[in-house]
């Protein structure tokens, strides 16, 4: 059973970011975008690179491509919720098309790039689909004329592929599968959809024999980390439940039943608010709560008086 997790991002940067593994990262690629996109071959803009890592240099643990036809491509792999992602992603397309121009470049140089983000939280609420893809559109026409065909964002959203169970029938249900299982599989016993795949019963045997003893250590800090985190938000929502449980019995027995009890919840989620403002942003703070961002920023603001 494969010990790693390879949704943690700095597995998942050496296991795909490695020169060893462009085969990995290509099919990859491939599973998510469409025909005329796909890739043959692919140059690694920032390989994996443990002594960069170490010195700091690698913060951010995406990674940059580009194919044989000179299109970009920037993978990054998400396992904290962070509901500014898209902000995020548009802003990583956008510093990805800029680095493309050196000096003398001219504007038509520049490469369609395409962004893949596989977040392991729901993201995209209106959507039951775990594959989402975003391009330009004309507004007036409702179609894509490809006049901005630079642009292209994808969303693979692990969690609901994990939820609607749909079997494994195409190469991105493979690569999900592969991600959200990992622990489950045998590289001596590799399922029979999964096993028709090389690149799978690769990144199976890889990935748990990947990491030196400095490696492993970063990748349980790593790991220690993310579950701080996420302890800290369990902890502060489940503190904030209670103490507004406890503010809103007291306004209950003052204003009634009913009003109590709305008052109270509205109690809650503002304590629930106020013990995650030192964890997470205003905007992930709204969706736990329910209040509005206005109403954080507000919460924020009286809590730094």
């Amino acid at each position: 059973m494969c010990k790693i997790n390879p949704r943690v991002d700095f597995a998942f940067k050496k296991l795909f970011g490695s020169e060893e593994n462009k085969d990995l990262l290509i099919s990859l690629i491939n599973a998510v975008v469409s025909d005329q996109d796909q890739v043959a071959e692919i140059e690694l803009k920032n390989p994996y690179n443990l002594a960069a890592y170490q010195a700091g240099k690698m913060s951010i643990l995406d990674i940059k491509a580009k194919n044989e036809q000179g299109r970009w491509f920037n993978v990054e792999m998400q396992i904290s919720e962070d509901y500014n992602f898209d902000k995020r992603a548009i802003y990583y397309w956008a510093k990805l098309v800029t680095e493309q121009l050196t000096e003398g470049m001219m504007f038509k140089e520049l490469q369609k790039t395409i962004c893949i983000n596989i977040l392991d939280f729901n993201f995209i609420f209106d959507s039951e689909a775990f594959h989402n893809c975003y391009r330009i559109t004309n507004t007036t026409t409702q179609q894509d004329d490809r006049l901005h065909d630079m642009f292209e964002l994808h969303y693979v959203e692990l969690r609901k592929f994990r939820l609607q169970n749909l079997g494994v029938n195409t190469a991105l249900d493979r690569w999900s599968t592969f991600l959200t299982q990992a622990h489950k599989l045998d590289k001596n016993d590799v399922p029979a959809e999964l096993n028709v795949d090389p690149n799978i019963v690769k990144a199976i045997t890889a990935v748990d024999r990947m990491f030196d003893e400095d490696e492993r250590q970063i990748y349980e800090t790593r790991m220690q980390a993310l579950a701080d985190v996420e302890s800290k938000i369990v902890s502060a929502i489940d503190k904030g439940r209670e103490e507004g449980r406890e503010e809103g019995r007291e306004e209950g027995r003052e204003e009634g039943k009913e009003e109590g009890r709305e008052e109270g919840a509205k109690t809650a989620a503002k304590q629930i608010a106020l013990n995650l403002l030192d964890i997470i942003d205003d905007e992930t703070i709204a969706q736990k709560t329910g209040l509005s961002v206005e109403e954080i920023k507000a919460l924020r603001m009286h809590s730094h008086k």
